[in-house]
């Protein structure tokens, strides 16, 4: 028992929408072509998949398990549509831990694109690993371990960890010791946290008792407001160090941290494409490795 596409289509968009008349506006139809194609659907199955009340419809129980299945399908018929027809020759799609695509990566994009005219960049920023499985991605950047095996792995340099404030409460510290007296920004999601500052300065952790956030950009944008001393690598509070808006009051007279945070990743499949190998090489010039150009 086979059932056409077409009528599948005004079946998962009457489904979807709950209307015969959206579904119609939707597929450019009338509501009685929609309600026309519905009812062959139901023929060709032999089920009845709306119950109708006058102008009112819902979905029966078999219609809400056929839409279970018919909904995913199409949904990945159009992820698939979308993938194929925006990946352009010059299109690179990038997927980034949040706090490097808003501190480094974004602020940069305008100078990637000045210097490579043509190319496009599609960034997208969260937590979750890219998989690349979908093919809704080139390349990542993760923070922390790269979870993945297959990939061809990039580390993106050491960051150098350091308190970090305000010029006005910079002028109260001028030892480790000082920090006791500050309220003290957190990171829940770094590597490096207070704790792993202090004994490296060997002193004692206080206690928690200061500010937490969940992201990088958070506890920069917290310090800069003069709510505290943020533990934050230099490299994500570049601009904001620049141009003073915060400073390392402990720079020369204290222990810093530095590790490997970042990690570019990608799958060999991609290693071809032209797109990718430019923006690649063009970010690993940018924070200065050593190696480039990197082969792919």
């Amino acid at each position: 028992m086979q059932a056409s596409l077409s009528l599948l289509r005004a079946f998962e968009a009457a489904g979807r929408t709950g209307s015969f008349r959206d579904a119609a506006i939707e597929l450019n139809l009338s509501p009685s072509a929609i309600s026309h194609s519905i009812r062959k659907l139901e023929q060709t199955l032999g089920a009845v998949l709306f119950e109708r009340d006058g102008r009112v419809v819902h979905l029966s129980a078999d219609g809400e398990a056929l839409l279970r299945y018919v909904g995913r399908a199409f949904e990945d018929i159009r992820r698939g549509i979308e993938v194929v027809s925006t990946r352009s020759p010059r299109l690179v799609r990038v997927h980034s831990a949040p706090s490097f695509a808003a501190q480094w990566l974004a602020p940069r994009l305008a100078a990637f694109l000045y210097e490579h005219t043509g190319y496009e960049v599609r960034l997208a920023a969260n937590t979750d690993y890219t998989r690349f499985a979908n093919d809704e991605f080139d390349v990542d950047i993760v923070y922390g371990s790269v979870r993945q095996e297959g990939l061809i792995v990039v580390p993106l340099g050491e960051e150098t960890v350091m308190p970090l404030c305000t010029p006005a409460v910079a002028h109260h510290i001028t030892k480790p010791e000082h920090l006791f007296d500050q309220v003290l920004i957190d990171s829940d999601n770094k590597q490096v946290r207070w704790s792993d500052w202090f004994t490296a300065n060997g002193l004692l952790a206080p206690r928690p008792h200061g500010m937490r956030f969940d992201r990088s950009f958070l506890a920069i944008s917290a310090a800069v407001n003069g709510l505290g001393v943020a533990l934050e690598s230099t490299r994500l509070a570049e601009r904001e160090i620049k141009i003073r808006q915060l400073v390392a009051p402990l720079a020369n007279r204290s222990v810093d941290v530095s590790y490997v945070g970042h990690h570019l990743v990608y799958p060999r499949v991609i290693r071809q494409r032209q797109a990718v190998q430019v923006f690649v090489n063009w970010l690993v010039r940018e924070l200065d490795l050593p190696g480039t150009p990197i082969p792919l």
